[in-house]
């Protein structure tokens, strides 16, 4: 768990970035930490010694597995709210955080990871 401390650095930087695209709310990027989060345990919980680095197919099943437990079936009307349409949003949101240095990638993590993703409805 975050301290207070980096959790204000984060909401920092995301307000930065959402001055510089206006695309998604600053909900949509704690959404996408949270899954992120969410996600990480279970591969910790499946997996003993996990590298810490999270796919984008892998992301995208645990925001998928994290928003149903959090929203139930108003999912898709909330995500909806943040601008998020399609599984390429969440890639949007991701890479905004790894271009202003708040998340890492690797050379092989691409955008088009998450074109594959599931359909909200």
């Amino acid at each position: 768990m975050a301290s207070q401390q980096q959790t204000q650095k984060f909401i920092d930087d995301v307000r930065l970035i959402c001055l510089e695209d206006t695309r998604y709310p600053l909900e949509s990027y704690l959404f996408v930490r949270e899954g992120l989060d969410h996600t990480l345990k279970i591969m910790k919980r499946n997996s003993h010694g996990a590298s810490g680095h999270v796919s984008g197919q892998e992301l995208l099943n645990g925001i998928r597995d994290y928003s149903l437990k959090e929203f139930g079936p108003m999912t898709k009307s909330v995500l909806n709210e943040w601008g998020i349409k399609v599984c390429e949003d969440f890639g949007h949101i991701v890479f905004n955080l790894v271009n202003k240095g708040v998340l890492g990638r690797t050379q092989s993590d691409t955008i088009e990871d998450f074109k594959k993703g599931f359909s909200f409805d």
